[in-house]
């Protein structure tokens, strides 16, 4: 059984299929974004928790090596996000009683770039911060 085609059904059929394209590959790199952002967020949690565990047995918040050493599940050797996508950094104060964790995002050649979540960042309190490139505060946005 042959299937012959006109033009104007092939025609409509490649439209339909531009359509589906033009409304899937944008929804899919949002998808991607929203992965990525999540990464983040688990991992900032996961340094918190440690953090506060770290901090109910020493009355004190570690430093980037003490963390390591008491929770290497908390913050890798390469300080990255459990996928990758991020760079940590932890910031304390002088006196050990205060700290903020930043995560920001790394650039990946040939690949989707993060624009609006850029740099997240959660401290002792639980306070969540975010911005985007343009350091716009991005808080609302990024931490749903």
């Amino acid at each position: 059984m042959k299937i012959r085609l006109t033009i104007r059904e092939a025609l409509t059929v490649a439209i339909v299929l531009v359509v589906i394209a033009a409304i899937a590959v944008p929804m899919w790199r949002t998808h991607q974004l929203r992965v990525r952002r999540q990464d983040a967020i688990d991992s900032l949690r996961a340094v918190q928790v440690a953090e506060d565990e770290y901090f109910g047995r020493n009355a004190r918040y570690a430093d980037e090596a003490q963390l390591r050493a008491s929770a290497p599940q908390a913050l890798s050797a390469k300080a990255l996000s459990a996928r990758g996508y991020y760079q940590l950094t932890l910031q304390k104060s002088a006196d050990d009683l205060n700290y903020s964790v930043v995560a920001r995002a790394i650039p990946l050649e040939g690949e989707l770039t993060e624009t609006r979540c850029v740099e997240l960042r959660i401290d002792q309190n639980g306070r969540r911060f975010a911005v985007d490139s343009e350091r716009v505060d991005r808080s609302a946005d990024c931490w749903r």
